[in-house]
Parts: C-alpha cells; structure tokens; sequence
C-alpha cells in the first residue's frame, strides 16, 4: 500500500516537471531542432526557464520541404566553404547572364566595327560645269573616238557627260560621266593631239571630203551628207560653214548649177520672209541667212533653200561669191 502510493506521488511529480520544462514532442517522434538548425540537436536542446522568468517558444516544426527532411538535398551553412563555393557559382552564373562574352556585341556596348575603308576613287580631272580649254580637247579626243559627236564649245554638260560615260563604258570602266585621271589617261592613250581646227572647227560635223567637181574653180561645196558648205577656190577650202536643206516636201535640189543673181536685203515673194546675203542658184532656190536656222538649228527646215545659220560667214562669202560661180549639191 505504502509502495503504491509513493509510487502515485513520484508520477505525478515527474508529470508536473515534464510540463514546466515546456518540451513539445515532434510529430512522428521527430526530435526538437537544435542550434545549428540541423535536426537532433545536440546539448542545449532543452532550455529549461528558471521559476517565474518568461517561457521559451517551443521550437518551430520542421519543415514539410523534403530537401529539410533528413536525407533531402541539404542547405549549407552561411559562412561555410560549401555556402561561398555557392554564393561564388550564383553570383558568376548571374554576372555571366548580364554581361555578354568577350567578341559579342552588346546593345550597352558599341559593336566592333570592321575597318574596311572603301578603295579610294581616282582623282577628279574634269566635271559636269566646268568650262576651259581642257574641256575642248577632251571634247576633240572623244570626237576622235566616235563618242562625241558634236562640235567641241569647251563646256561641259550633258552632252559631255553622256559622252565620257560611254567611252568609259568601252574601256571597261565604271560609268561615272565624270573624267578622272583613269579616264583621261586612256583618252590620251587611244587619241593623238587634236589639231586647231578640231578644237576649233568652223562646222557642227566633220566636213566631207569635196565632190570632184568641187575641185576646180571657184566653187560653192555643198554636201547634204556632212551638212556643210565650203567655199573653194581652186581645190582649196577657204571657208567652211554649217547648213540645211529643205525638208521631204520642199527638197533641196541636188546637182551642178550658178549663181545667177545676188540680193543683200532679200525677203520672200512667197513666205513673205527675208532671206539676207541670198546667192540665187536654182529658181527660187538660193544660198542665204536663216535667223530661224541660227534659232531653232536643226529642228527646222527651210523651204528648198540652203540656210546658213552664222551670220558673220555669210556675209564674208556673201562679199566674194560672184555671179557665175558654180554652186554643187551632193550626198
């Protein structure tokens, strides 16, 4: 009875201690966790609070995460080798996703650019606008050459331009319209010196080469093919000068005939239109000044007469053409 009874008192003494030491049993008998945050902790796991002093919080269960479970991945202390180890890994993996690898552009960083300067162009010799005696002659050499066919004026337009981009285009180089040292080094190269009357010719085209019956006397050379007329005297050419002829419905006569009758102040009868330094050769048909053939040039025609636009060599051949003078129209 006695034992039984003290054994009752020392029981309940052990069940008053057990419920002041504040100790809460883990789920599944899992041990409270210790200091250093690993499972089973080690001495100090149980904190017993002296009489009267606040209690100590049960310490948090453990988390339901299987990598906190015992045998689950396991988180390395901060401040140990594994956690720096990490920490560097982290911090490298992220820097390496910020900031591109070397020789990779980067929308923050300027791209490399390749330096690949272009070829450089040859220097210019002449261009579109100028005007000199430089011009002439490159406007002669490429008259030599078929591409020009015009008379030279020493200005360079378009007409020039479209000349030097065609010869370019025959010598294999770049079709710029512009003569560079290249261009002119080949012009040379391919052209002999233009002689003055090249440079300075008295007609728009080439003169022919005179009819034989040009080459006697004194003779007014008048060729439908060069579109010129030259004055002759005894098989030489005194002078030279552009022209033109009737058109397909009033056709300039072709053949061998005379001036018979002269008139400084000649004005049409039948156009009511005047004809100045007329040299009458064929009927109505004469040699004379056209104000709209030195206007218009060769847009227009004349009604079968030969028009000659340059006032000032009409005149002179005007003043030595006498009547009798043979005039001779040919292809």
């Amino acid at each position: 009875m006695l034992r039984t009874s003290a054994l009752r008192r020392g029981l309940a003494a052990a069940a008053v201690l057990a419920v002041g030491a504040g100790c809460t049993a883990g789920p599944g008998g899992d041990r409270p966790a210790g200091a250093d945050g690993k499972p089973g902790g080690g001495a100090g796991a149980l904190v017993t609070s002296a009489p009267g002093s606040p209690s100590v919080s049960a310490p948090p269960r453990p988390s339901k995460n299987p990598a906190a479970r015992p045998g689950g991945a396991r988180t390395s202390p901060a401040g140990s080798p594994a956690a720096s180890a990490s920490a560097s890994a982290s911090a490298s993996a992220s820097a390496s996703a910020r900031e591109p690898s070397a020789g990779t552009p980067s929308a923050r960083t300027p791209s490399a650019r390749t330096a690949s300067p272009g070829a450089a162009r040859p220097r210019t010799v002449l261009a579109s606008g100028a005007a000199s005696d430089q011009v002439r002659e490159l406007q002669a050499r490429l008259r030599q050459t078929g591409h020009f066919d015009r008379t030279p004026t020493g200005y360079y337009g378009t007409l020039t331009t479209a000349a030097v981009s065609s010869f370019q285009g025959g010598r294999g180089l770049s079709r710029t319209g512009t003569t560079d040292v290249v261009t002119w080094r080949k012009l040379l190269g391919t052209t002999r010196k233009p002689t003055r009357d090249e440079l300075w010719p008295p007609t728009e085209r080439p003169v022919a080469a005179p009819d034989p019956r040009c080459l006697k006397g004194r003779v007014l050379c008048v060729s439908k093919n060069s579109r010129t007329l030259s004055w002759m005297v005894d098989g030489k050419r005194v002078s030279t000068m552009d022209v033109r002829f009737g058109s397909q419905y009033t056709p300039t006569r072709e053949g061998t005939f005379t001036v018979y009758w002269k008139s400084r102040h000649h004005v049409s009868t039948l156009y009511d239109t005047a004809m100045p330094y007329a040299m009458f050769f064929s009927g109505g048909q004469a040699v004379h000044f056209s104000a709209d053939f030195a206007a218009r040039g060769y847009s227009g025609a004349s009604h079968g007469c030969v028009n000659v636009r340059d006032e000032a060599k009409i005149a002179s051949l005007f003043a030595q053409v006498q009547t009798g003078d043979k005039v001779v129209i040919y292809w």
